[in-house]
């Protein structure tokens, strides 16, 4: 049948900044394998017509070929070779009988040994030369006979196509698997069927179709455990696994590979079995892991030699020389590269060639010699584009590009740099929607930070000729991508016209990651939960989350509506200007790189590009003085002054009163601006002081925003506020019949004081009251009938996801905030009991619920801890609360950057509303307000622990 691969590499990244060529590991290869062979009709009773032969039992054709098959099936190279020594012999012989179908089915398997061998075309020319004998009985068949010629039509057809792709023709490949696959599925062979879609899973994986390759893949695994195929079953989940390590999924992919590896062991698939340790080398190895990653390299090695698959071999030899690369030992190196790429030659193994080629390129860069660099990479390139492996020609182009920057070339540089930039924008667009293409994209970030830093030298060089234009749309380009295609679905209904089943499945599994999150907490709260249990759980969560996604793919790609999405491009220097700034209004968006960073300074009518020193100096000192912002006594402002120049004091003089919109990357979206004092020094008072401040994710994304609610009609109510919900056994808002006994064993410990009390954490949660507090102040300044309020019980998950939020202007959170590395677990606390006194079935709004409001919001506040925070994705920025309420149709939300207090909050708050609806304020003038009225005050609360930690995200 047709081969299976196995996985053997795929692009790795050794240096994620700019000045650092990329090495690749080699390439994924075929492996050939048989997971269901078919019984053979030689000696069958079949008509003479079919030119079957009979009573061939005991004959010498038999024999031969009998022998030549128990060596096939050892699997070693010199077994091997005498399997295709056999099989020729028996097809002489039944050559020379005229005996043509039974000729056809021994080149089937004599195609098979060459493949296992890396002998490519010659496995081809045995093909052939069966295909036309199988076609020709086909078309004179009918009945069993018919059934029969097809099903080796169909394998043999599936084999070519297998052939076509381990010689990097992708789309000859993709052409016989298209094939095969409709006679597979007419002669119901199943086995057949889950190989060639796997296979064809393992096309579009190389062709960086990383969403087809899932679909493909996805097909096939429950085809494979259907038929009871588990050597089959082992490699489609190395496929699946080597996907999500394209990804960057790396703790995904590892999960994949552990289930593969044991399973490709326990049925003797020694070829699957390298190829995972392989692939387990590649992720230890990018995770920088290197001695480990060596550790699975030569396991695999003696195993692909064993068994003779000298593309295997070759692959294996390119990843342990791009380790040792890496750890700098560049002669040794060099060593395993020049034996790799012989035998990736002698196979045909053009990926294998180009990779080890690029790679070899590497090296002699690091070693200085740069035009032998470049012959190495421009021989790579064409083989990469032969057998349409994009990633890694966009790696080569990149690297070459680097080389023509070092040589004073940068025009070539650009050039280079810009034909892989148009790749890596090709792939993106390849990639699985969502957070898989977010994943995927912040992976190639440093491509990004390449062509800006390149495109800032050439302005350097040459001022007038907008180099500086082009490297801030690079900038917007490389920027919160993914949520601005979120955003141009957000008024769409993309579940309209998908099957009910599907809609029904992602409930499902939604209510089923809420639940199991749920039984996580409780496990870790109790105390009592073994480290296994709650391992189990997490895994349980993993494999939920996995699922979600799996759905969620599938949703986007059934919805008429979401194909129809025309996602728009990053907006060009002149449509910031005209779309989104004022002559009162500065953008800043800074760019934060290893060797240099850039501030881009936009105004209404100009553009100034200023240089900062690297991302790792300046994200020192924001973390320095973050920590002291973040003690509840400090109040000295002047500790601040050095960052504070070091981010503004080139445009001092020209913020003066301006609205200042804030675009950053990396620590800096966790830097609360209006906190740091004036870079001028002339007095101690916050920057807020003189300006009002507003973060953006990127300037395209609030664009986005606007185009999406444009036509929205106002909603008619004013405010709805969800607060004080109970947390705890002790509340003394339980009705007297209700003891803590009746509750079951809870967490009775004392309150800590109000004055500590803050509305943080994911655990044991307490009563935070001056949230009630904060909501009776808030709704005293609206008529009755224009307010939502659920308080105590009722701050439950129904209220928090009603339909009916959509009515009101405001939507305002007082609770606990819970902000977890995996953005889909994090949440807003709610009631966690019933009035009777049982457990609330969902006591959190997580981000999946909030994705699935539809708000008709000018304003979402946050009143909770670290609201703004959580997963920061390269290239995307803080992944979290914020874009959920963006997606849900909230034109601005106020977030918090770490713990805030209660009391505090609660003061700071029913002074914001009160400016906002007594005295029609705008939110964004109104927060800053009430934030200086803090810093004015005589109290305690004036220090900027108390007040600087919210900040207002997306409309000013």
């Amino acid at each position: 049948m047709g081969g299976l691969r196995g996985l053997l590499g795929g692009m790795v990244v050794v240096g994620l900044m700019v000045g650092e060529a990329l090495a690749v590991a080699a390439p994924r290869q075929p492996l050939a394998d048989f997971s269901q062979p078919i019984e053979l009709p030689l000696g069958s009773e079949l008509p003479r017509e079919w030119l079957m032969a009979q009573g061939m039992q005991g004959d010498e054709a038999q024999r031969l070929f009998n022998e030549g098959y128990a060596l096939f099936q050892e699997g070693t190279a010199a077994s091997l070779q005498g399997a295709i020594e056999k099989f020729a012999a028996s097809i002489a012989l039944l050559e020379a009988r005229n005996e043509a179908f039974n000729e056809a089915v021994v080149r089937y398997w004599s195609g098979f040994a060459h493949l296992n061998l890396g002998y490519n075309r010659e496995a081809l020319a045995q093909y052939e030369r069966a295909i036309a004998i199988f076609e020709a009985a086909a078309q004179q068949a009918t009945g069993e006979n018919l059934q029969t010629a097809q099903t080796w039509q169909a394998r043999t057809l599936g084999s070519m196509g297998f052939a076509y792709d381990s010689l990097g023709e992708k789309s000859r490949a993709l052409e016989y698997y298209n094939q095969a696959l409709p006679l597979l599925r007419a002669v119901g062979d199943r086995g057949g069927e889950a190989n060639t879609l796997n296979n064809m899973g393992l096309v579009y994986d190389s062709l960086g179709e990383k969403s087809r390759a899932l679909e493909y893949y996805n097909q096939a695994l429950p085809l494979r455990r259907a038929v009871g195929d588990r050597r089959g079953e082992a490699a489609t989940l190395a496929g699946i696994g080597a996907v999500y390590d394209d990804l960057g999924e790396k703790s995904r992919a590892l999960e994949y590979f552990n289930q593969a590896l044991p399973l490709s062991r326990s049925v003797g698939n020694r070829s699957v079995e390298a190829a995972t340790l392989n692939n387990i080398g590649l992720v230890y190895d990018s995770l920088g892991e290197k001695s480990r990653a060596l550790e699975y390299y030569n396991q695999a090695l003696p195993i692909v030699r064993a068994v003779g698959n000298r593309s295997g071999e070759a692959t294996t030899l390119t990843n342990i020389g791009q380790v040792y690369d890496s750890l700098g030992e560049k002669s040794r190196a060099l060593e395993y590269f020049n034996q790799a790429l012989p035998l990736s030659r002698v196979v045909g193994n053009r990926s294998g060639e180009a990779n080890t080629l690029n790679n070899i390129g590497v090296v002699y860069n690091s070693l200085g010699e740069k035009s032998r660099a470049l012959d190495y990479y421009n021989q790579a390139l064409p083989l990469y584009k032969a057998v349409g492996d994009i990633s890694g020609e966009a790696n080569t182009l990149r690297n070459s590009a680097w080389v023509h920057r070092d040589q004073g070339q940068l025009t070539t540089a650009l050039e280079n740099i810009q034909a892989a930039i148009a790749l890596i924008e090709q792939l993106r667009s390849a990639t699985p929607p969502g957070e898989l293409r977010q994943t995927y994209f912040a992976t190639v970030q440093d491509y990004y930070q390449f062509y800006l830093d390149l495109l800032m030298e050439l302005h350097q060089q040459q001022p007038n000729q907008g180099y500086d234009t082009q490297a801030f749309q690079v900038s917007e380009s490389s920027r919160a991508r993914t949520l601005v295609e979120q955003l141009s679905e957000a008024n769409l209904d993309i579940r309209q016209g998908v099957d009910p089943q599907l809609l029904a499945q992602e409930q499902t599994l939604t209510q089923q990651l809420t639940a199991t999150e749920q039984q996580r907490i409780t496990l870790t709260k109790d105390g009592t939960a073994s480290q296994a249990d709650i391992d189990t759980i997490k895994a349980k969560i993993q494999q939920t989350l996995q699922n979600l996604q799996t759905v969620e793919i599938q949703i986007r790609r059934q919805s008429p509506a979401y194909a129809n999405i025309k996602f728009p491009q990053p907006l060009s220097l002149q449509e910031v200007q005209n779309q989104i700034l004022d002559n009162n209004t500065l953008l800043l968006e800074y760019a934060l790189g290893k060797d240099r960073s850039f501030l881009f300074v936009v105004s209404k009518t100009n553009l100034q590009t200023i240089e900062l020193p690297p991302q790792a100096d300046i994200e020192a000192a924001v973390i320095a003085y973050r920590d002291q912002l973040n003690t509840p006594d400090f109040t000295d402002l002047t500790q601040g002054q050095q960052l504070s120049e070091m981010l503004l004091g080139e445009i001092a003089p020209q913020l003066s009163n301006q609205r200042l919109l804030i675009v950053s990357n990396g620590q800096l979206q966790l830097l609360p601006f209006g906190a740091l004092p004036h870079p001028e020094g002339a007095s101690i008072a916050p920057l807020l002081a003189n300006h009002e401040i507003i973060n953006l994710p990127s300037a395209t994304s609030l664009a986005i925003q606007r185009q999406t609610w444009a036509n929205r009609p106002p909603a008619p109510k004013t405010v709805a506020i969800i607060a004080d919900p109970v947390f705890e056994a002790n509340d003394d808002r339980f009705a007297t019949n209700v003891t803590p006994q009746q509750l079951g064993n809870q967490d009775l410990s004392e309150l800590i004081p109000l004055e500590l009390a803050t509305r943080a954490g994911c655990l044991g949660f307490r009563r935070l009251p001056h949230t009630g507090t904060e909501a009776n102040n808030i709704l005293a300044l609206v008529p009755d009938t224009q307010k939502f309020i659920a308080t105590g019980f009722e701050a439950n998950h129904a209220a928090a996801t009603a339909a009916t939020l959509n009515q009101y202007q405001i939507l305002h959170l007082a609770t606990h905030g819970c902000i977890q590395d995996n953005a889909r677990l994090s949440n807003l606390a709610l009631t966690a009991y019933n009035p009777n006194g049982q457990l609330a079935n969902n006591p959190a709004l997580h981000l999946q619920d909030i994705y699935n409001l539809k708000l008709n919001a000018d304003l979402v506040v946050l009143s909770a801890c670290e609201t703004g925070t959580g997963a920061d994705v390269a290239g995307e920025g803080i992944v979290g609360m914020t874009s959920g309420f963006m997606y849900a149709g909230a034109k601005r939300v106020v977030v918090s950057l770490w713990s805030v207090s209660d009391v505090s909050t609660a003061n700071l708050m029913s002074d914001f509303y009160r400016r906002m609806l007594e005295q029609n304020t705008n939110p964004n003038q109104a927060l800053r307000q009430a934030q200086l009225a803090m810093w004015n005050s005589e109290t305690k609360y004036r220090a900027p622990y108390y007040w600087a930690a919210f900040t207002l995200q997306g409309e000013f």
